[in-house]
């Protein structure tokens, strides 16, 4: 049998870092091979040099037994290797359609749009997923879990004879995650191969024929995926036992500290009532759509049209903006690091002291050896992996990146500290750096309020959790009667009745 795909001893370095090491892989004709390690550890190069998006700087690539040069992405796309990017490599301000079938655009003769049949076939694809996005909707009024699944449906909407998941489902939910697996059995029925990068284990575990697993830019290891496990996964990323996945520390709760009383937004939020205690963690869980960071938005003064009261230390409190949230002591990781969470073409220090310029300020200049000596202070507490402080954010891995955006909200010192998926798209050895830190804050008498779509995360750091299903809080549990099926009882909840 002829390989689809292999890569002989690929090498690829950035100023400073060595990316990639003697990099070798062969991909079968209708398999899925996962691509495993942590952040940094070169995963998304290799695959980008596939996908021509990087070139190498040696190696030789073989296409069905031939030697074949991919210089750009349409040379990669001539031999049928799509990418699904982590990072959404869609175009804003165009529709759905338009991004699902950007450069295969249906057209007359004479160049006009066939809009009518682009938006039909659009429409078709969408189903093809069980999805009800209207083709013609602007792709920036989408959330990230519907953009990602545009992406999705675009890749799907080609005739890939290869085709690279980059995080797929980090941002979708459990039951579009089942739709895509579905997809995923049908591409590989017709001889396609899924190349899968994945930092979800027993998603891993669930979709995989093989596992190709690197450390450090190197390849370690490739085992068949029912002849293996997770420990044994991890112990080859790692290089080490990692211990328990998710190490909570259950604190000492003390009293309130931020309060949230009748919050809605028109034809968003109803009604909405919780509060948060200090070395608590809160766990917010829900459906995509449920309302769950349009939540987080709104107390951090992100949204105007909100109505309610706010109460911070039993004083009530106007928060219209997000300047007025950090002033009264809050924090906000956001959804999105890229969008909104990271300015990517500034350095990491200028970054990590963002929230909290005064620090570095003196007579109203800002002090830019002080500047670096905090974001160096943060880099080695949260084990940043940079050649320094100088090193531009867009270049870190999204482990890397998260930690930033950490690092920047722990100068300001804030009581309460919201995290929106704040493990999204990293690694298992970030993730449990990410989940000690939490501790950190608990134990320091912090209110933590934590968004996650993964519900055993949920359940393996919060002290109570609050379920949010079409804009209504449907219930709110303490930690020991919470369990997957409770959860999910809540989140499914018709809220009509």
């Amino acid at each position: 049998m002829v390989n689809k795909v292999e890569m002989h001893n690929i090498e690829k370095s950035f100023p400073g870092v060595k990316a990639l090491t003697n990099i070798s892989m062969e991909i079968r004709p209708g398999e899925v091979l996962v691509i495993l390690g942590e952040n940094g550890a070169g995963k998304s190069t290799l695959m980008k040099i596939l996908a021509g998006v990087q070139k190498p700087d040696s190696g030789q690539v073989f296409f069905k037994g031939q030697n074949i040069e991919i210089n750009s992405t349409k040379d990669a796309e001539r031999y049928g290797i799509y990418m699904i990017y982590q990072e959404l490599n869609l175009v804003p301000h165009l529709s759905v359609a338009e991004n699902i079938f950007l450069g295969r655009e249906f057209s007359t003769k004479t160049g006009f749009i066939k809009w009518k049949q682009m938006y039909e076939e659009a429409e078709n694809v969408l189903k093809r997923l069980n999805l009800t996005i209207d083709p013609r909707t602007i792709v920036e009024d989408l959330s990230v879990a519907q953009s990602q699944m545009v992406e999705i449906a675009r890749a799907l909407s080609t005739n890939a004879e290869v085709l690279i998941m980059d995080e797929p489902t980090a941002a979708i939910t459990n039951q579009e995650t089942e739709e895509l697996f579905r997809q995923i059995e049908k591409l590989k029925a017709s001889g396609v191969s899924i190349l899968y990068i994945s930092h979800r284990l027993q998603e891993v575990m669930e979709i995989s024929d093989r596992v190709f697993v690197m450390r450090d830019g190197a390849h370690v290891g490739t085992l068949n995926t029912n002849e293996t496990d997770t420990n044994e996964l991890i112990r080859l990323m790692v290089g080490r036992e990692i211990g328990d996945l998710y190490p909570k520390v259950r604190s000492d709760v003390g009293e309130e500290v931020f309060r949230v009383e009748h919050l809605s937004i028109p034809g968003v939020l109803h009604d909405i009532s919780f509060s948060v205690r200090a070395g608590e963690v809160l766990g917010f869980a829900g459906l995509m759509g449920a309302g769950r960071t349009e939540l987080m938005d709104a107390i951090f003064g992100g949204n105007r049209s909100m109505t309610g009261d706010i109460y911070i230390n039993n004083k009530k409190v106007t928060i219209n903006s997000p300047e007025d949230a950090v002033k009264h002591g809050m924090a906000y990781v956001t959804e999105d690091r890229k969008k909104t969470g990271l300015i990517l073409s500034f350095p990491i220090d200028l970054n990590i002291t963002l929230a909290s310029i005064r620090k570095s300020t003196k007579y109203s200049f800002i002090d830019h050896h002080r500047e670096e000596e905090l974001a160096k202070q943060s880099m080695d507490g949260l084990k940043v992996k940079a050649p320094n402080q100088n090193t531009l954010v867009s270049t870190l891995s999204g482990g890397n990146q998260q930690k930033v955006v950490l690092g920047k909200w722990l100068q300001t010192n804030s009581q309460i500290i919201i995290l929106d998926e704040p493990t999204r798209g990293i690694d298992v050895n970030s993730k449990r750096e990410i989940y000690l830190l939490i501790n950190g804050l608990t134990k320091a008498g912090k209110a933590v309020i934590m968004v996650s779509s993964d519900i055993p995360e949920i359940l393996g750091m919060s002290e109570r959790v609050a379920v949010l299903s079409e804009g209504h809080l449907t219930g709110i549990l303490p930690i020991e009667e919470a369990n997957q099926i409770t959860i999910m009882e809540l989140a499914t909840q018709d809220t009509r009745i």
